[in-house]
């Protein structure tokens, strides 16, 4: 457990010393400040007939961060490493490959994490700002939060594994935004199928991103959904792994 500890912070120190880290921050925050200032507009002083929390998920600029944000994050993961020659170094010593892949996977996680934790003060804005609106539903709030970690922990694995795969981390983003927007595409398979009756619609329905995360943003944590994001990511670090592990086999 010391051993995975160490791993964790030396990939925080790694995004937190370099610059690029904050400026990953500041331009995270950035669409997201965009993002709630056209929510504001959009509200006008008045309630929403929907939570506030899906009018913020429903903004094309939020799912711009959700697909951009952990390409730029996981590229340096593993590609770093084998460009700059610390990578056999880094798999001869004494710790398995596992724990190197969860401890890289959990470091982008929280990196992913901490860029979002400015998100915790719109609410106090929003009410600030709208004071004729109410309280912001805190069960929509938390939802969200915890849409947004499942989320991103699918894509942060999905990016472990496009590192894992290059010495390039120019490819390693390129390949995971591209394999991202593809499973994020998916989810528009449905709607243009309409809601037909028909397993092909329950299963572009079930495999939707789109769909999975709309619940979370109104306080609903399906069971169902969890599985399916867990499941995806417990399969992408199962890929990651066989792939840092292939260099057995050269």
């Amino acid at each position: 457990m010391r051993v995975f500890a160490t791993l964790v912070r030396r990939e925080l120190a790694a995004s937190f010393v370099s610059p690029t880290g904050y400026v990953i921050i500041a331009g995270v925050q950035f669409l997201l400040g965009l993002s709630f200032c056209i929510v504001l507009k959009a509200l006008n002083g008045q309630a929403f007939d929907i939570p506030v929390t899906e009018a913020f998920y429903n903004n094309g600029l939020c799912w711009l961060v959700l697909l951009l944000a952990p390409p730029v994050i996981t590229m340096r993961t593993f590609a770093l490493e084998k460009l700059t020659g610390t990578y056999e170094t880094l798999m001869t010593a004494p710790v398995g490959d596992l724990q190197v892949v969860l401890a890289k996977f959990t470091g982008a996680l929280l990196f992913y994490l901490a860029t979002w934790l400015p998100l915790l003060i719109y609410p106090l804005l929003l009410k600030h700002y709208t004071p004729g609106l109410g309280q912001v539903d805190g069960g929509a709030l938390a939802g969200t939060f915890v849409g947004i970690l499942l989320y991103g922990s699918v894509y942060t694995a999905l990016g472990c594994l496009a590192s894992a795969l290059t010495r390039s981390q120019i490819i390693a983003a390129m390949n995971t935004f591209a394999l991202g927007l593809g499973l994020f595409l998916v989810g528009y398979v449905a709607v243009i199928i309409g809601p037909k009756p028909g397993w092909q619609t329950a299963v572009f329905d079930h495999v939707s991103m789109i769909e999975h995360m709309k619940d979370f943003t109104r306080g609903i944590v399906d069971l169902r959904h969890v599985t399916y994001y867990l499941s995806l990511t417990t399969l992408f670090l199962f890929l990651t792994l066989k792939a840092v592990e292939s260099r057995r086999w050269k």
